[in-house]
């Protein structure tokens, strides 16, 4: 196994005492952020040792590629983007502060998920169909690294899946923005240019994005480790669970412990120096 190390200014001593304390034999520069540790073995003072350096951390098997995985499935709110949608949808209802705490609630997974998001749907009824569109305009933006990241998987010739428990209104626009091949999302029912409050259709909660992921495993031939799953809250859990590789991006607690990568520190396009 392998033990890629990286962030925005990685310590060369930092580097050479993780290389000590799990008998790497060599550490090899991937790019002016990432290292390779290579041939090491676990420690329990690694993930101490990082989050005092400030590193993100992930064990690879040596010679595994990008390529020799065919899915990419991901997480759209405070994973892909920076915001959580129907929070800054709220927003434009002075009524961020309520629907927020329960986002928050259900991130953490204190709350259930279709429970929660019928209940902050219903608090924009009547708002008019055009905040979507600021919202998405002058809003939302991409996290760091989320292009690239998409480049580099395209180029590896993965499928991509958006997933998300957001709407669809977004997921679209972003699908065909990064190039996704799917995207799947709720889908906010409206009147005469209004939101109504409701969700049309079934709610994609997290056992639905688990399911999504599964189908596109089965219907593109794949083996369970030979997909990459990415996402932020417990709404992800299910998804990460089916994936061979989990990667949690800036990850409440609850994700953290299921995931095989924390990205704290580096965008989402650190994801390629795992697998260089």
């Amino acid at each position: 196994m392998n033990l890629v190390v990286q962030g925005e200014d990685v310590d060369s001593v930092a580097l050479k005492n993780l290389a000590k304390i799990t008998g790497a034999s060599a550490i090899e520069q991937i790019t002016a952020q990432a290292f390779r540790l290579v041939g090491g073995h676990d420690s329990e003072d690694v993930d101490r040792l990082c989050a005092e350096a400030e590193l993100d951390w992930a064990w690879v098997p040596s010679g595994r590629k990008l390529a020799d995985f065919g899915l990419f499935v991901t997480d759209m709110d405070s994973t892909l983007i920076n915001i959580e949608c129907i929070d800054e949808i709220a927003d434009m209802q002075g009524l961020k502060p309520q629907v927020a705490a329960i986002t928050e609630a259900a991130m953490r997974g204190e709350i259930d998920f279709r429970e929660s998001l019928t209940r902050r749907v219903s608090l924009l009824a009547g708002l008019p169909e055009a905040a979507l569109a600021e919202v998405y305009e002058q809003r939302l933006q991409l996290n760091p690294g989320a292009e690239r990241l998409m480049r580099g998987l395209k180029a590896a010739g993965l499928h991509t899946v958006l997933v998300s428990g957001g709407f669809t209104y977004f997921t679209e626009r972003l699908k065909a923005r990064l190039g996704f091949d799917e995207a799947h999302a709720n889908e906010l029912e409206t009147h005469d240019g209004r939101l109504t409050g409701r969700v049309r259709g079934a709610i994609v909660d997290g056992e639905a994005k688990a399911a999504h992921l599964r189908h596109a495993r089965e219907r593109l031939g794949l083996k369970p480790d030979q997909v990459i799953a990415a996402g932020d809250g417990a709404n992800d859990i299910p998804m990460l669970t089916e994936a061979g590789f989990a990667v949690a991006y800036r990850a409440k607690p609850v994700l953290r412990t299921v995931a095989d990568c924390r990205l704290e520190h580096v965008g989402l396009d650190g994801l390629l120096n795992l697998f260089a």
